[in-house]
C-alpha cells in the first residue's frame, strides 16, 4: 500500500510529464502520441516507474527504447517544473503498458 506522500508525487509526476511530453513529443519523438498512464513511486521516492501508452506506433518497443535514451533530457526538464515541490527527483524507469492492447484484444475475441 502505497503512502499518502507517495501517491501525491505519483500523481504529480505524471502530470508535469504528461505535459512535458504533450509539449515536447513532436520535437523529441516525431509524430508519436505519449500517454502517461500511471506512475508507481518507490518509498524513498527515489525512483519512479513510469509506464506510458504510445499512439499510433507499429513498433512500440522501438520508439520505448528512443524515450529510454532521453530519460536524462526528460527527467532535466521535469526537475525544472517540480523542484519546488519535492526534495529530490526521482530517477525515472519507463515502461510499456499493454492494458489497452490486452482490452482491444478482448474487445475482437467477444465480438467474433
Amino acid at each position: 500500500m502505497d503512502s499518502t506522500r507517495q501517491l501525491k508525487v505519483s500523481r504529480l509526476i505524471q502530470k508535469e510529464l504528461g505535459s512535458i511530453f504533450q509539449k515536447d513529443a513532436q520535437s523529441l519523438f516525431g509524430s508519436v502520441m505519449i500517454t502517461v498512464t500511471q506512475v508507481r513511486v518507490s518509498p524513498d521516492l527515489g525512483v519512479a516507474k513510469v509506464y506510458v501508452s504510445l499512439f499510433p506506433v507499429k513498433d512500440k518497443e522501438s520508439v520505448l527504447k528512443l524515450i529510454k535514451t532521453k530519460t536524462g533530457e526528460i527527467r532535466k526538464k521535469l526537475g525544472n517544473e517540480i523542484k519546488k515541490q519535492v526534495r529530490v527527483i526521482p530517477d525515472l524507469m519507463f515502461f510499456l503498458d499493454d492494458s489497452i492492447d490486452y482490452a482491444e484484444h478482448i474487445d475482437k475475441l467477444l465480438n467474433k
